[in-house]
Order: structure tokens, then sequence, then C-alpha cells
């Protein structure tokens, strides 16, 4: 019995020496929050890893301790079932009280940065809630939406220029109009991002959100570079693609184009075979007699899910599969950062100036090419 005691008065010391060596602590307060769980979220660059899931006590009342590493802050998100209540960017040795409720309106004590965080958040979820509007109230609504779009960019841009060495400008870099349309689009913002990842390293030189904005910035300047080496290409106006189509033989893009080609990248994912159905076939019966060839680039990895989208769909244009995906040579070579991404290329040469983001974009373009 006593042996067994000792055992156990071991492990409580063991225990509590563990809790002692966390040196960032959280205290939170959930408001009409008694008894409820609160999920402890890492941004673990581009998705959510659970860390610990707290309880608070009869009066909302939680706290939480972690373990950071000098030099290495981490993005930390406070979630209530599935809705997002805090946001936070913690370094070794912060205390922090937040103040939230079920409904995610908060607020942060003891961490700077975390509130640079917050009010980043805000700014954005204001604009997403004006282009909303703008969208749903405006008969015509493409001026607004693009003075909009334009104060907002500055408006970040300054944020960004004016706190280069905090991490709270990386979420900024990457925040989206929508998934399709990335905030800094602009084709020097490569170089802007190149400019911050530089400083951001000085402080933060071991930092994963650091390493990802390099390697988006690398991509950025891979795009720069090959819209320079295009528009110096004289009469080899695009890199040639080859890769197997639905019946397992190559298909070259120099064997297929016409006097407009459009170079597609797309995936088999639930939004992108909607719009296969719902735009590019309507634009394909439209224009493919006038001239317009589309050779359509899957990046799944799963060949047999692209073949099974292919088939059942019907896609009537040229389609090809490349399953190395994010590791394909033709993702550097075509700049490709998301996806779907569109290429066009017109009598044998690739239109650098062309700006499409929606189905309206591409018919619009072609009704001009043709």
């Amino acid at each position: 019995m006593r042996s067994f005691k000792r055992v156990m008065a071991v492990a409580a010391l063991a225990a509590a020496a563990l809790s002692c060596g966390k040196n960032t602590h959280l205290s939170g307060h959930l408001h009409e929050g008694a008894g409820e769980e609160v999920i402890v979220k890492l941004l673990d660059v581009n998705r959510f890893q659970v860390l610990d899931t707290v309880k608070a006590d009869k009066d909302g009342h939680f706290t939480y301790a972690l373990n950071m590493e000098e030099g290495k802050p981490e993005f930390i998100y406070l979630f209530h079932g599935e809705r997002q209540i805090a946001s936070l960017l913690l370094q070794k040795g912060d205390k922090v009280q937040v103040e939230t409720d079920t409904l995610g309106v908060y607020s942060v004590e003891g961490s700077e940065e975390s509130d640079k965080l917050q009010k980043v958040e805000s700014a954005y979820q204001a604009f997403q809630r004006d282009m909303a509007r703008i969208l749903s109230q405006e008969s015509n609504p493409d001026q607004a939406l693009s003075r909009r779009y334009v104060a907002y960019y500055r408006d970040r841009l300054a944020y960004v220029m004016g706190n280069s060495h905090s991490l709270t400008v990386i979420p900024v870099l990457f925040q989206q109009v929508n998934p399709s349309f990335p905030v800094f689009s602009q084709p020097t913002d490569g170089i802007l991002m190149q400019n911050i990842c530089d400083s951001l390293k000085t402080t933060f030189p071991a930092s994963r959100y650091v390493k990802a904005l390099e390697k988006e910035a690398e991509r950025r300047m891979g795009v720069m570079e090959l819209n320079t080496r295009l528009r110096q290409a004289g009469e080899v106006g695009y890199i040639d693609i080859n890769l197997p189509g639905i019946d397992g033989k190559d298909v070259k893009l120099s064997d297929t184009l016409k006097k407009v080609t459009m170079v597609y990248f797309w995936s088999a994912t639930a939004e992108q075979k909607m719009f296969n159905l719902s735009s590019l076939v309507p634009l394909y019966e439209e224009f493919h007699k006038k001239g317009f060839e589309l050779y359509a680039v899957s990046l799944d990895a799963d060949k047999s899910t692209w073949a099974s989208a292919v088939r059942n769909q019907q896609l009537p244009w040229i389609n090809v599969c490349d399953t190395r995906g994010a590791q394909s040579p033709y993702v550097m070579s075509y700049g490709i950062g998301s996806l779907p991404m569109v290429w066009f290329i017109v009598d044998g040469n690739i239109d650098t100036e062309a700006k499409v983001r929606t189905a309206d974009d591409i018919r619009g373009y072609l009704r001009k090419k043709l």
C-alpha cells in the first residue's frame, strides 16, 4: 500500500513539474459557457491541428498552458464546437487573458501580437461583408466591387509595409477575395512577399509560417520570371505539355493548338466539376467551331477520380492528367498556386495580359479573340 502511494506521489510530482515547465499560459472566460468545452487548435501552415480540449468551470473560466520555443511564435485558435471564438498569436512566456462568447466576440489582453491579429481579422471580415453586400444589392456591381477591392488592397499593403517584422502580416498576404482570387494578386506582389520574408527571417528564421511565406514568394517570383521569359520567347511563346489522356496515350499541347487554346489546370473537386458543366461545356459548345480548343490538365493524384469525372461528365475537350500533383514540373512552369487556373495561347503565344476570373470573363475574352 505504501509503495502504491509513493508511486502515485511521484506521478503527481512529475505531472506538476511538467505543467510548471510550460512557459506560455492562457486564461479564458467563456461567457454563458459554464461547463462547456473549448477546443485549442494550432495552425500548422494550412491546416488546423487539435492540441487539446479544455472544459470551462461553473463560471465559464478555463486555463491552458503550452510549451513554446524561443523565436517560434504560433497561431493558436480557440473553438467552441465548429465555431472559431478567438485567434491568438502567442510566443514563449506570454500570459494572456481572453474574454469571449460562444459566437466569437472576444477581446485579448497580454499579447500585442494577438491584438494585432484580431484587428487584421476584423478588417478582413468587414471587407468580405462589404463585397457580399455589393453583390447582393447592386444591379451593376463591377465598379463598386473594384473600388472596394482597391481600397482594401491599398490599406492592407500599408499594413504589411508598416508591420514588416510582425508575423501578423503573413495571414494578410494569404487572404483571398474568393477561392481563385488572392487579395495580393498583382504581378509585383511576389517582390513584396520576398522583401517581407527577408525581414521576418531576421527575427523568426525557424518559423514554419515564415518558411511557408518564403515558398509562396519563390512561386510568385517564378511566375514573374515565366511572364518575362514568355514575353521574350519570340515564336516559342509557351512551354509545351505532354501528358497521358483518358486512354493512357500521351497528348502534346503543341499538337492540339487552335486559334485560341485555353490551358485549364484543375482537379476533380465537387466545385470544379460543377464549373465544368455549368460554365465550360456551354462555352466549348459556343466557341469550339470558331477556333477554340480547351486543353484541360488535371492535377489529381488519384487518376481514377479524374477519369471517372471525365467519363461521367462526358467532357468533350482534350483531357490529360498529371498524377504528380503539386510536384509536377508544370506547376512551377505555369506558376500554379491555386486551382483552377487558366492560361490562353493565341496564335501560338501565351497571352500574359489576359485577366480572367469567371466564366463571363472567359466568354468576353473569346468573343474578342474569335
